[in-house]
């Protein structure tokens, strides 16, 4: 009879196995993030935050950013909402919600000032973490926005009427994004605080930040003068090259106190979630990207607690 760690015993003497090497040092570190996330506890912000994520840029992860960052916050305990922006309805698909057609979504929000309350639905992921769906018809609210009055408030308007109702407000607010500056993306502006950059590790990283920057000074001067980036994540990056390490140093040297620490590398896993209506939190909780975004997440907690404790 073998006895309590023996198997392990005898893998540490196996001819051949090493320590040191490449697998055993990512095993080594996956476990040493894994432990520091679980003994890690995440303060609440002192109101609710409202942030948008956008880059002009398609294929950055926003939609993935704003989903995963989401699930990994309602996993620490946070209350979270995510308003689908975007007429393709990934966010949707992704956090498990309806989204068909006939499904009452954010554009009876915008256009027919139906009360946001009427159409959040609760997420199947976590208990605390639900969801504003997008729906195809969407696609044709820039059109129609033009000629409503406020047509640059409506979704700001409404989500302060919700939060004004609510008893237990939401903790985190994410607004996901269309990649286009238009009505729909100038909504999200107004009804944010905060806006959260993801940018890609690799060569055009950098294509169309300025003109997007430019465009947010404008919301910020005109109509939403409490709007700033207050946070840049990298994505897809891979170690492996020299590319996404000199795309990674160039943004940090660009925006020091906006980008985060945790880098979101290329995953498998990231991208097989979504097929399953699931976050990569739910979906492998265990996995590289999973746990880089619950850093991420811990990251964005920490940087938005109440400042209180930092004075005494």
């Amino acid at each position: 009879m073998k006895r309590p760690g023996e198997d392990q015993q005898l893998a540490n003497t196996a001819p051949g196995f090493d320590g040191t090497t490449p697998l055993a040092r990512e095993i080594a570190d996956l476990t040493r993030r894994r432990q520091a996330i679980a003994s890690d506890e995440l303060p609440k912000p002192g109101r609710t935050r409202v942030l948008t994520i956008s880059n002009q840029k398609g294929g950055v992860g926003k939609t993935t950013t704003a989903v995963n960052l989401a699930a990994a916050l309602a996993r620490r305990g946070a209350r979270v909402l995510v308003i689908d922006l975007d007429p393709q309805g990934n966010a949707s698909t992704a956090l498990g919600v309806e989204h068909r057609a006939e499904t009452v979504s954010v554009y009876d929000v915008i256009i027919n000032d139906m009360p946001l309350a009427d159409v959040v639905q609760k997420s199947p992921e976590f208990g605390a973490l639900y969801c504003v769906p997008a729906t195809i018809h969407l696609a044709g609210a820039e059109i129609e926005l033009v000629s409503l009055v406020a047509r640059e408030q409506r979704l700001r308007r409404a989500l302060d009427l919700h939060l004004r109702d609510m008893e237990d407000p939401y903790d985190y607010v994410f607004i996901d994004c269309p990649p286009s500056l238009g009505l729909l993306t100038i909504n999200a502006f107004v009804a944010a605080r905060e806006v959260l950059i993801p940018i890609q590790c690799e060569y055009y990283a950098l294509e169309g930040l300025s003109q997007l920057l430019k465009n947010i000074e404008l919301i910020e001067k005109h109509l939403n003068p409490d709007l700033s980036v207050s946070t840049i994540l990298l994505t897809m990056y891979d170690g492996r090259t020299n590319l996404a390490n000199q795309v990674a140093q160039e943004v940090r040297d660009h925006f020091p106190n906006q980008v985060l620490e945790t880098l979101i590398p290329r995953s498998v896993r990231v991208s097989e979630a979504p097929s399953y209506g699931q976050s990569v939190i739910s979906y492998d909780l265990n996995s590289a990207g999973s746990l880089s975004y619950l850093e991420a997440a811990a990251e964005i907690a920490k940087r938005g607690a109440p400042q209180t404790g930092e004075q005494q």
